[in-house]
């Protein structure tokens, strides 16, 4: 897939003023001081645009064989990255030790720190939503279940407690979804294709956690099906990268059947015009700023009909 910062590099060269984020960056893929410097760059070419997304490493780290990002990493990620934007001489530990280091050339035309850039951080779990109430300029959530109307509550409180007006938080729900038209199925081929591999993302993550207490009881036997699905594959040593192949992007054949028209439902924003609207609502009702939608690659076309449904 494309660099995040070539696509964010793209994008700012070729738009006037939206927002360009990344959704997400990881920590652990680039030393801090190199994001900070890249986000600055960026935000030269697009002041007071660039948004620092970061999160623990879905997919992005399971491709590699690996687990999520410690909280704590990413915690100290954002000091060294918000130490340079201030302009400080920061310390941190690199390669074993402890370096101290400074953007060389603070304003010049190369880098731009003067304009804020906020920290979005991506996170799901109760103590990186805690962590997230203490030390983010915003909250992306990732999912459009119901969940995601008490998530949203449970960061606002989270904040509070943190001594920190939760209005102050920027909050974004992601998600896919298709609108439908007129008796068209939920799991109609055209919706299966656009919403269905936001669905297949949390089937990877109950498989390759192996952890029945996760498993909500209505899917118990889809994901016993899925784990010999993905047990068959071979080498066993390279499942991760069958298993993520397609993430967000599309349905791979092997998997297309797991993936039902109650799933799309309940996990995806897809609905009728009217049942997509009600939804979007319901989210702004709970607290969010953002409902974001990612258009999968051969339905760019699609952009036409959120902008019917989204833009009234």
């Amino acid at each position: 897939m494309t660099d995040v910062f070539v696509a964010m590099t793209a994008a700012a060269m070729n738009t006037k003023a939206i927002k360009l984020g990344a959704g997400v960056l990881v920590p652990s893929n680039r030393l801090a001081p190199v994001a900070a410097n890249a986000f600055a760059s960026l935000n030269a070419m697009a002041p007071g645009r660039i948004i620092a997304g970061l999160g623990t490493g879905y997919t992005a780290r399971r491709t590699l064989g690996l687990r999520a990002q410690k909280l704590s990493e990413i915690r100290e990620y954002v000091r060294v990255m918000r130490g340079l934007w201030n302009g400080d001489v920061v310390s941190a530990m690199l390669e074993g030790r402890e370096r101290r280091f400074r953007f060389m050339h603070p304003g010049d035309r190369f880098a731009n720190a003067a304009d804020p850039i906020p920290v979005h951080i991506s996170a799901f779990g109760p103590r990186a939503r805690q962590m997230t109430a203490e030390i983010a300029d915003g909250f992306i959530n990732a999912w459009m279940s119901p969940a995601a109307l008490d998530e949203i509550g449970i960061l606002r409180d989270a904040a509070r407690q943190a001594g920190r007006d939760p209005a102050s938080m920027y909050a974004t729900c992601l998600n896919l979804g298709c609108v439908l038209a007129p008796g068209e199925p939920y799991d109609s081929p055209r919706a299966k294709a656009q919403a269905g591999p936001m669905v297949a993302i949390g089937l990877h993550w109950l498989v390759e956690d192996n952890d029945p207490s996760r498993v909500p009881p209505a899917l118990a036997d889809t994901i016993r099906e899925y784990r010999t699905l993905y047990e068959s594959y071979q080498p066993a040593q390279e499942r991760h990268m069958r298993l993520h192949e397609g993430h967000l992007l599309y349905l791979r054949p092997d998997e297309d059947h797991f993936v039902t028209a109650d799933m799309i439902r309940e996990q995806t924003l897809t609905g009728t015009p009217e049942v997509i609207r009600d939804r979007v609502a319901q989210l702004d009702a709970a607290g969010y700023d953002q409902v974001a939608v990612q258009i999968v690659p051969g339905h760019e076309n699609a952009i036409e009909d959120w902008a019917r449904v989204l833009l009234r």
